[in-house]
Protein backbone atom coordinates (compact mmCIF):
# COMPACT_ATOMS: atom_id res chain seq x y z
CA UNK A 1 0.00 0.00 0.00
CA UNK A 2 2.57 2.29 0.85
CA UNK A 3 4.80 1.99 -2.39
CA UNK A 4 1.07 2.38 -4.28
CA UNK A 5 0.87 5.57 -2.54
CA UNK A 6 4.40 6.64 -3.35
CA UNK A 7 3.90 5.87 -6.74
CA UNK A 8 0.97 8.12 -7.12
CA UNK A 9 2.26 10.64 -5.50
CA UNK A 10 5.64 10.15 -7.90
CA UNK A 11 3.28 10.30 -10.80
CA UNK A 12 1.38 13.16 -9.78
CA UNK A 13 4.32 15.51 -9.36
CA UNK A 14 5.71 14.28 -13.06
CA UNK A 15 2.41 15.05 -14.46
CA UNK A 16 1.87 18.79 -12.95
CA UNK A 17 5.31 19.05 -13.98
CA UNK A 18 4.38 18.44 -18.03
CA UNK A 19 1.12 20.63 -17.45
CA UNK A 20 2.20 24.10 -16.47
CA UNK A 21 4.75 26.85 -17.88
CA UNK A 22 6.61 27.15 -14.62
CA UNK A 23 9.56 26.13 -16.06
CA UNK A 24 10.58 24.05 -12.74
CA UNK A 25 10.83 27.70 -10.94
CA UNK A 26 9.33 28.69 -7.86
CA UNK A 27 7.04 31.15 -9.55
CA UNK A 28 3.93 30.76 -7.04
CA UNK A 29 0.29 30.74 -8.05
CA UNK A 30 -0.82 32.94 -10.42
CA UNK A 31 -4.00 35.05 -9.85
CA UNK A 32 -5.96 38.03 -11.01
CA UNK A 33 -4.55 40.98 -10.25
CA UNK A 34 -5.87 42.61 -7.77
CA UNK A 35 -7.19 46.22 -8.04
CA UNK A 36 -8.53 48.10 -4.55
CA UNK A 37 -11.74 48.98 -4.98
CA UNK A 38 -13.07 51.91 -3.01
CA UNK A 39 -16.65 50.98 -1.23
CA UNK A 40 -19.28 53.38 -2.39
CA UNK A 41 -20.30 56.15 -0.28
CA UNK A 42 -16.64 55.76 1.93
CA UNK A 43 -13.19 57.18 1.86
CA UNK A 44 -10.17 55.85 2.48
CA UNK A 45 -8.15 56.55 5.95
CA UNK A 46 -4.86 56.57 5.56
CA UNK A 47 -3.33 54.47 8.50
CA UNK A 48 -0.45 55.99 10.35
CA UNK A 49 0.54 56.65 14.21
CA UNK A 50 -1.33 59.63 16.36
CA UNK A 51 -1.35 60.67 20.15
CA UNK A 52 -4.74 59.48 21.43
CA UNK A 53 -6.09 60.25 24.51
CA UNK A 54 -6.77 64.10 25.88
CA UNK A 55 -4.25 67.00 25.16
CA UNK A 56 -6.04 69.44 26.97
CA UNK A 57 -7.09 69.66 30.73
CA UNK A 58 -9.84 66.63 31.12
CA UNK A 59 -12.42 69.70 32.38
CA UNK A 60 -14.80 66.50 33.51
CA UNK A 61 -12.42 65.56 35.51
CA UNK A 62 -13.04 61.68 34.29
CA UNK A 63 -9.39 60.73 33.84
CA UNK A 64 -10.23 57.62 31.59
CA UNK A 65 -8.01 59.26 28.84
CA UNK A 66 -4.45 59.56 29.12
CA UNK A 67 -2.39 60.32 26.21
CA UNK A 68 -0.68 57.39 24.18
CA UNK A 69 1.53 57.12 21.00
CA UNK A 70 -0.57 54.65 18.64
CA UNK A 71 -0.56 53.16 15.09
CA UNK A 72 -3.91 52.02 13.32
CA UNK A 73 -3.79 50.23 10.03
CA UNK A 74 -5.21 51.84 6.75
CA UNK A 75 -9.15 51.52 6.34
CA UNK A 76 -12.15 52.75 4.53
CA UNK A 77 -15.10 54.46 6.43
CA UNK A 78 -17.93 55.76 5.34
CA UNK A 79 -18.08 59.70 4.67
CA UNK A 80 -21.32 59.93 6.83
CA UNK A 81 -23.49 57.90 9.61
CA UNK A 82 -25.31 55.48 7.71
CA UNK A 83 -28.76 57.63 7.00
CA UNK A 84 -32.37 56.28 7.57
CA UNK A 85 -32.64 55.36 3.49
CA UNK A 86 -29.58 53.05 3.95
CA UNK A 87 -31.13 51.39 6.78
CA UNK A 88 -33.78 51.05 5.53
CA UNK A 89 -32.43 48.84 2.59
CA UNK A 90 -31.20 46.68 5.25
CA UNK A 91 -35.05 46.89 6.57
CA UNK A 92 -36.62 45.76 3.26
CA UNK A 93 -34.46 43.11 2.76
CA UNK A 94 -34.82 41.13 5.62
CA UNK A 95 -38.41 42.09 5.24
CA UNK A 96 -38.55 40.59 1.50
CA UNK A 97 -36.51 37.48 2.50
CA UNK A 98 -38.67 36.60 5.87
CA UNK A 99 -41.92 36.41 3.29
CA UNK A 100 -40.14 34.78 0.72
CA UNK A 101 -39.54 32.17 3.56
CA UNK A 102 -42.75 32.16 4.89
CA UNK A 103 -44.32 31.17 1.11
CA UNK A 104 -41.58 28.71 0.57
CA UNK A 105 -42.03 26.57 3.33
CA UNK A 106 -46.25 26.99 3.31
CA UNK A 107 -45.40 26.10 -0.55
CA UNK A 108 -43.97 22.54 0.64
CA UNK A 109 -46.60 22.25 3.33
CA UNK A 110 -49.66 22.49 0.58
CA UNK A 111 -47.31 20.76 -2.11
CA UNK A 112 -47.09 23.56 -4.07
CA UNK A 113 -43.24 22.87 -4.77
CA UNK A 114 -44.56 20.02 -7.35
CA UNK A 115 -46.65 21.92 -9.29
CA UNK A 116 -45.97 23.92 -12.58
CA UNK A 117 -44.02 26.98 -11.97
CA UNK A 118 -42.52 25.63 -8.67
CA UNK A 119 -38.70 25.40 -7.89
CA UNK A 120 -37.49 28.61 -9.00
CA UNK A 121 -38.92 29.43 -12.20
CA UNK A 122 -40.34 32.85 -13.54
CA UNK A 123 -43.73 32.58 -12.23
CA UNK A 124 -47.45 31.84 -13.92
CA UNK A 125 -49.20 33.40 -11.57
CA UNK A 126 -51.33 30.24 -10.27
CA UNK A 127 -50.47 30.67 -6.48
CA UNK A 128 -47.96 30.37 -3.88
CA UNK A 129 -46.10 27.48 -5.95
CA UNK A 130 -44.37 30.24 -7.68
CA UNK A 131 -42.61 31.06 -4.72
CA UNK A 132 -41.54 27.31 -3.57
CA UNK A 133 -38.03 26.97 -2.87
CA UNK A 134 -35.35 27.00 -5.72
CA UNK A 135 -34.13 22.77 -4.66
CA UNK A 136 -38.09 21.56 -4.89
CA UNK A 137 -37.82 20.62 -8.19
CA UNK A 138 -34.94 17.77 -8.80
CA UNK A 139 -34.63 17.75 -12.41
CA UNK A 140 -33.42 21.34 -12.16
CA UNK A 141 -30.82 20.91 -9.89
CA UNK A 142 -27.33 20.84 -10.68
CA UNK A 143 -24.83 17.92 -9.28
CA UNK A 144 -23.85 19.81 -6.74
CA UNK A 145 -26.77 21.66 -5.60
CA UNK A 146 -28.23 17.79 -5.59
CA UNK A 147 -25.49 16.57 -3.17
CA UNK A 148 -26.05 19.61 -1.22
CA UNK A 149 -29.61 19.23 -0.56
CA UNK A 150 -29.51 15.31 0.19
CA UNK A 151 -26.90 15.89 3.00
CA UNK A 152 -27.32 19.41 4.72
CA UNK A 153 -30.40 21.25 3.31
CA UNK A 154 -32.78 18.46 3.11
CA UNK A 155 -31.60 17.88 6.95
CA UNK A 156 -32.00 21.82 8.17
CA UNK A 157 -30.29 22.44 11.57
CA UNK A 158 -31.41 21.61 15.33
CA UNK A 159 -32.84 24.77 15.48
CA UNK A 160 -33.98 25.49 11.72
CA UNK A 161 -35.23 22.83 9.72
CA UNK A 162 -34.98 25.00 6.23
CA UNK A 163 -31.55 26.28 6.99
CA UNK A 164 -28.93 26.46 3.72
CA UNK A 165 -32.52 26.38 1.50
CA UNK A 166 -32.65 28.02 -1.49
CA UNK A 167 -35.58 30.72 -1.81
CA UNK A 168 -37.05 32.06 -5.09
CA UNK A 169 -35.69 35.55 -6.28
CA UNK A 170 -36.77 35.65 -9.41
CA UNK A 171 -40.56 36.07 -8.73
CA UNK A 172 -41.80 39.39 -7.91
CA UNK A 173 -43.60 39.91 -4.38
CA UNK A 174 -46.90 41.35 -4.68
CA UNK A 175 -48.07 44.06 -2.45
CA UNK A 176 -51.61 44.95 -3.91
CA UNK A 177 -54.01 42.89 -1.91
CA UNK A 178 -56.34 42.76 -5.09
CA UNK A 179 -53.93 41.02 -6.52
CA UNK A 180 -53.16 38.57 -4.44
CA UNK A 181 -53.28 34.69 -6.25
CA UNK A 182 -54.61 33.10 -3.64
CA UNK A 183 -55.73 32.51 -0.50
CA UNK A 184 -52.36 30.85 0.62
CA UNK A 185 -50.42 33.71 -0.36
CA UNK A 186 -52.97 36.15 1.47
CA UNK A 187 -52.20 34.07 4.27
CA UNK A 188 -48.58 34.52 4.47
CA UNK A 189 -48.71 38.29 3.85
CA UNK A 190 -51.68 38.51 6.75
CA UNK A 191 -49.17 36.82 9.16
CA UNK A 192 -46.35 40.06 8.76
CA UNK A 193 -48.86 42.35 9.65
CA UNK A 194 -50.74 43.64 13.46
CA UNK A 195 -53.78 41.50 13.97
CA UNK A 196 -56.67 43.64 12.70
CA UNK A 197 -57.39 44.11 16.74
CA UNK A 198 -53.84 46.16 17.21
CA UNK A 199 -54.73 48.21 14.68
CA UNK A 200 -56.63 51.84 13.98
CA UNK A 201 -57.70 54.31 11.70
CA UNK A 202 -58.01 51.57 8.63
CA UNK A 203 -53.94 51.15 9.27
CA UNK A 204 -52.43 47.70 9.30
CA UNK A 205 -48.89 48.38 10.29
CA UNK A 206 -46.25 44.85 9.40
CA UNK A 207 -45.45 43.37 12.79
CA UNK A 208 -41.92 44.22 13.09
CA UNK A 209 -40.84 41.68 16.19
CA UNK A 210 -41.30 39.16 13.00
CA UNK A 211 -38.05 40.92 11.13
CA UNK A 212 -35.32 39.34 12.24
CA UNK A 213 -31.73 38.70 11.13
CA UNK A 214 -29.99 35.91 11.51
CA UNK A 215 -26.19 35.54 10.90
CA UNK A 216 -23.04 33.62 11.93
CA UNK A 217 -19.45 34.57 13.09
CA UNK A 218 -16.65 33.37 13.95
CA UNK A 219 -14.64 34.39 17.27
CA UNK A 220 -11.04 34.33 16.18
CA UNK A 221 -9.47 35.94 19.62
CA UNK A 222 -10.83 33.28 21.41
CA UNK A 223 -9.76 30.54 19.07
CA UNK A 224 -6.31 32.34 18.28
CA UNK A 225 -6.16 31.82 22.48
CA UNK A 226 -7.76 27.91 22.95
CA UNK A 227 -5.28 25.67 23.18
CA UNK A 228 -7.85 23.23 22.16
CA UNK A 229 -10.97 22.74 20.60
CA UNK A 230 -13.25 22.57 17.27
CA UNK A 231 -13.69 25.31 14.78
CA UNK A 232 -17.65 24.99 15.49
CA UNK A 233 -17.07 25.92 19.09
CA UNK A 234 -16.11 29.49 18.21
CA UNK A 235 -18.98 30.05 15.36
CA UNK A 236 -21.15 32.28 16.81
CA UNK A 237 -24.60 32.59 15.58
CA UNK A 238 -26.95 35.65 16.41
CA UNK A 239 -29.86 35.95 15.50
CA UNK A 240 -31.41 39.89 15.64
CA UNK A 241 -34.89 42.09 15.20
CA UNK A 242 -33.32 44.63 13.14
CA UNK A 243 -36.22 47.48 13.13
CA UNK A 244 -34.76 50.57 15.40
CA UNK A 245 -36.39 51.50 18.13
CA UNK A 246 -38.63 54.48 17.44
CA UNK A 247 -40.15 54.89 20.87
CA UNK A 248 -36.88 56.01 22.34
CA UNK A 249 -37.75 59.86 20.93
CA UNK A 250 -40.37 59.66 23.73
CA UNK A 251 -38.18 57.55 26.48
CA UNK A 252 -35.24 59.36 26.44
CA UNK A 253 -36.92 62.66 27.21
CA UNK A 254 -39.68 62.72 30.19
CA UNK A 255 -42.50 65.73 30.45
CA UNK A 256 -41.28 66.22 26.43
CA UNK A 257 -43.50 65.92 23.01
CA UNK A 258 -41.34 64.19 20.70
CA UNK A 259 -44.49 62.42 19.01
CA UNK A 260 -44.06 63.61 15.36
CA UNK A 261 -40.25 62.24 15.52
CA UNK A 262 -41.64 58.70 17.03
CA UNK A 263 -44.08 58.57 14.39
CA UNK A 264 -42.19 59.67 11.10
CA UNK A 265 -38.53 60.27 11.68
CA UNK A 266 -37.41 56.85 10.37
CA UNK A 267 -39.95 56.02 7.80
CA UNK A 268 -40.56 59.14 6.04
CA UNK A 269 -39.53 60.42 2.84
CA UNK A 270 -38.54 63.19 4.67
CA UNK A 271 -36.08 62.26 6.63
CA UNK A 272 -34.14 59.42 4.21
CA UNK A 273 -30.89 61.71 4.92
CA UNK A 274 -30.75 61.95 8.28
CA UNK A 275 -28.71 59.61 10.42
CA UNK A 276 -30.72 56.61 11.48
CA UNK A 277 -30.92 56.66 15.45
CA UNK A 278 -32.60 54.01 17.94
CA UNK A 279 -29.89 51.13 16.50
CA UNK A 280 -28.59 49.14 19.74
CA UNK A 281 -24.73 48.18 19.55
CA UNK A 282 -25.86 44.45 18.28
CA UNK A 283 -28.28 46.00 15.21
CA UNK A 284 -25.16 47.98 13.94
CA UNK A 285 -23.31 44.92 14.05
CA UNK A 286 -26.39 42.87 12.26
CA UNK A 287 -26.02 45.86 9.89
CA UNK A 288 -22.71 45.15 9.02
CA UNK A 289 -22.49 41.08 8.66
CA UNK A 290 -25.41 42.14 6.53
CA UNK A 291 -23.70 44.39 4.81
CA UNK A 292 -21.24 42.33 3.49
CA UNK A 293 -23.18 39.46 2.70
CA UNK A 294 -25.09 41.78 0.61
CA UNK A 295 -22.25 42.78 -1.60
CA UNK A 296 -20.34 39.13 -2.26
CA UNK A 297 -23.95 37.75 -2.85
CA UNK A 298 -23.56 40.60 -5.93
CA UNK A 299 -20.13 39.49 -6.46
CA UNK A 300 -20.80 35.74 -7.34
CA UNK A 301 -22.59 36.31 -10.01
CA UNK A 302 -19.57 37.68 -11.49
CA UNK A 303 -16.56 35.60 -12.79
CA UNK A 304 -13.40 36.57 -12.21
CA UNK A 305 -13.77 38.57 -9.21
CA UNK A 306 -12.71 38.32 -5.31
CA UNK A 307 -14.51 38.58 -2.51
CA UNK A 308 -14.60 41.86 -0.36
CA UNK A 309 -14.08 41.42 3.45
CA UNK A 310 -16.10 42.35 6.08
CA UNK A 311 -17.47 45.57 6.67
CA UNK A 312 -17.29 46.28 10.33
CA UNK A 313 -18.08 48.53 13.39
CA UNK A 314 -14.92 51.02 13.99
CA UNK A 315 -12.33 50.46 16.98
CA UNK A 316 -12.10 53.35 19.37
CA UNK A 317 -8.73 54.02 18.08
CA UNK A 318 -9.91 53.58 14.41
CA UNK A 319 -12.45 56.00 15.01
CA UNK A 320 -10.61 58.92 16.97
CA UNK A 321 -7.75 58.85 14.32
CA UNK A 322 -10.35 59.51 11.97
CA UNK A 323 -11.89 62.12 13.63
CA UNK A 324 -8.95 64.28 14.08
CA UNK A 325 -8.35 63.98 10.08
CA UNK A 326 -4.74 64.03 10.26
CA UNK A 327 -4.67 67.31 12.99
CA UNK A 328 -2.22 66.68 15.89
CA UNK A 329 -3.80 67.36 19.32
CA UNK A 330 -6.52 68.76 18.15
CA UNK A 331 -9.45 69.37 20.26
CA UNK A 332 -12.40 69.13 17.62
CA UNK A 333 -12.30 68.07 13.85
CA UNK A 334 -12.00 70.81 12.94
CA UNK A 335 -9.01 71.37 15.10
CA UNK A 336 -10.51 73.69 17.65
CA UNK A 337 -10.38 75.15 20.11
CA UNK A 338 -13.72 77.11 19.26
CA UNK A 339 -16.78 75.95 18.17
CA UNK A 340 -17.55 78.92 15.95
CA UNK A 341 -15.70 79.87 12.97
CA UNK A 342 -14.52 83.48 12.04
CA UNK A 343 -18.33 84.53 10.74
CA UNK A 344 -20.02 83.13 13.69
CA UNK A 345 -21.24 80.39 12.73
CA UNK A 346 -21.61 77.18 14.46
CA UNK A 347 -19.04 74.21 13.30
CA UNK A 348 -21.15 71.57 14.72
CA UNK A 349 -24.65 70.33 15.76
CA UNK A 350 -24.84 70.25 19.38
CA UNK A 351 -26.45 72.26 22.44
CA UNK A 352 -24.44 74.91 22.57
CA UNK A 353 -26.85 76.66 25.69
CA UNK A 354 -28.88 75.26 28.34
CA UNK A 355 -31.92 74.78 27.19
CA UNK A 356 -31.02 75.73 23.61
CA UNK A 357 -31.02 73.16 21.10
CA UNK A 358 -32.09 75.27 18.24
CA UNK A 359 -28.99 78.18 18.30
CA UNK A 360 -26.54 76.12 16.02
CA UNK A 361 -29.90 76.36 13.27
CA UNK A 362 -30.90 72.54 14.37
CA UNK A 363 -33.47 71.26 16.76
CA UNK A 364 -33.17 67.62 16.78
CA UNK A 365 -30.70 65.75 13.96
CA UNK A 366 -29.40 67.51 10.67
CA UNK A 367 -28.76 65.35 7.24
CA UNK A 368 -25.95 63.39 7.46
CA UNK A 369 -23.79 65.85 4.91
CA UNK A 370 -24.13 68.69 6.95
CA UNK A 371 -21.45 71.53 8.19
CA UNK A 372 -18.05 70.82 6.37
CA UNK A 373 -16.18 67.94 6.48
CA UNK A 374 -12.71 67.23 7.98
CA UNK A 375 -9.14 66.44 6.89
CA UNK A 376 -10.26 63.04 5.66
CA UNK A 377 -13.51 64.45 4.26
CA UNK A 378 -15.62 62.67 6.63
CA UNK A 379 -18.99 65.01 8.09
CA UNK A 380 -20.10 64.94 11.03
CA UNK A 381 -17.31 63.43 13.10
CA UNK A 382 -18.53 65.89 16.13
CA UNK A 383 -22.18 66.02 17.17
CA UNK A 384 -25.36 65.08 15.05
CA UNK A 385 -25.21 61.64 16.67
CA UNK A 386 -22.78 60.09 18.65
CA UNK A 387 -21.67 56.63 17.08
CA UNK A 388 -20.96 53.27 18.32
CA UNK A 389 -17.71 52.05 18.44
CA UNK A 390 -16.61 47.75 17.98
CA UNK A 391 -14.60 48.13 21.47
CA UNK A 392 -15.91 47.55 24.67
CA UNK A 393 -15.45 50.27 27.72
CA UNK A 394 -13.02 50.12 30.41
CA UNK A 395 -12.05 53.25 31.78
CA UNK A 396 -8.46 52.22 32.54
CA UNK A 397 -7.95 50.70 28.75
CA UNK A 398 -5.05 53.21 27.55
CA UNK A 399 -3.48 52.28 30.47
CA UNK A 400 -2.47 48.09 29.01
CA UNK A 401 -3.74 48.09 25.05
CA UNK A 402 -1.37 47.55 22.68
CA UNK A 403 0.34 50.81 20.70
CA UNK A 404 -0.60 48.91 17.21
CA UNK A 405 -4.63 48.63 16.21
CA UNK A 406 -5.47 49.47 19.89
CA UNK A 407 -9.28 47.56 21.24
CA UNK A 408 -10.20 46.08 23.77
CA UNK A 409 -12.47 43.17 22.14
CA UNK A 410 -14.79 41.87 25.66
CA UNK A 411 -17.48 40.27 24.41
CA UNK A 412 -18.68 39.28 28.11
CA UNK A 413 -18.55 43.79 28.98
CA UNK A 414 -21.60 45.09 27.66
CA UNK A 415 -20.41 48.70 28.35
CA UNK A 416 -19.41 49.76 24.15
CA UNK A 417 -18.16 52.70 23.29
CA UNK A 418 -20.06 55.81 21.39
CA UNK A 419 -17.86 58.52 20.28
CA UNK A 420 -18.32 62.04 19.10
CA UNK A 421 -21.18 63.72 21.07
CA UNK A 422 -24.73 64.52 19.27
CA UNK A 423 -27.04 66.69 18.51
CA UNK A 424 -28.33 67.14 22.75
CA UNK A 425 -25.14 66.93 24.03
CA UNK A 426 -22.84 70.14 25.65
CA UNK A 427 -19.07 71.04 23.51
CA UNK A 428 -17.46 68.52 25.73
CA UNK A 429 -18.85 65.30 24.46
CA UNK A 430 -18.01 66.93 20.75
CA UNK A 431 -14.11 66.98 21.51
CA UNK A 432 -12.36 64.00 19.62
CA UNK A 433 -10.72 62.81 22.95
CA UNK A 434 -14.06 62.54 24.94
CA UNK A 435 -14.68 58.88 25.60
CA UNK A 436 -18.55 57.89 26.30
CA UNK A 437 -20.04 54.70 26.82
CA UNK A 438 -23.56 52.99 26.47
CA UNK A 439 -24.89 49.50 27.12
CA UNK A 440 -24.84 47.01 23.75
CA UNK A 441 -28.58 46.18 23.79
CA UNK A 442 -29.63 49.85 24.55
CA UNK A 443 -30.67 52.39 22.33
CA UNK A 444 -30.90 55.93 21.91
CA UNK A 445 -32.69 58.89 20.21
CA UNK A 446 -28.94 60.48 20.23
CA UNK A 447 -27.08 57.65 18.75
CA UNK A 448 -26.19 55.87 15.43
CA UNK A 449 -22.80 54.28 13.45
CA UNK A 450 -21.06 54.34 10.44
CA UNK A 451 -18.74 51.39 9.14
CA UNK A 452 -15.36 50.93 7.93
CA UNK A 453 -13.41 48.09 6.04
CA UNK A 454 -10.00 47.17 6.21
CA UNK A 455 -7.88 48.79 3.33
CA UNK A 456 -6.57 45.39 1.49
CA UNK A 457 -2.58 45.94 1.50
CA UNK A 458 -0.31 48.13 3.71
CA UNK A 459 1.93 50.44 1.90
CA UNK A 460 -0.74 53.10 2.03
CA UNK A 461 -0.02 55.00 4.85
CA UNK A 462 -0.75 58.61 6.29
CA UNK A 463 3.71 58.45 6.90
CA UNK A 464 4.08 57.54 3.17
CA UNK A 465 5.91 59.69 1.57
CA UNK A 466 4.64 61.23 -1.27
CA UNK A 467 5.64 60.24 -4.98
Amino acid sequence: MKKFVAFTAFFALLASCGSNNSKGELVGVKGKKWHPEKPYGMVLVPGGSFIMGKSDDDLANVQDAPTKTVTVRSFYMDETEITNSEYRQFVEWVKDSTIRVRLAILADEVGGGSTAGGGGGKGNGKGISDFAFNDADPAKMTPYDKYMFENYYSQGTSDDPYAGRRLNKKVKLINDTSKYPDEYYTEVMDSMYLPVAESFNGLRTVDVNKLQFRYSWMDIQAAAKAKVGKRSQFIKTEKVKVYPDTTVWIKDFAYSYNEPMHNDYFWHQAYSEYPVVGVTWKQAKAFCAWRTLNKNAYIKTKKGRDLINSFRLPTEAEWEYSARGGLESGTYPWGGPYTKNDRGCFLANFKPNRGDYAADQALYTVEAKSYDPNGFNLYNMAGNVAEWTDSSYDPAAYEYVSTMNPTVGDQTNMRKVVRGGSWKDVAYFLQVSTRDFEYADTARSYIGFRTVQDYMGLQITGKAPKR
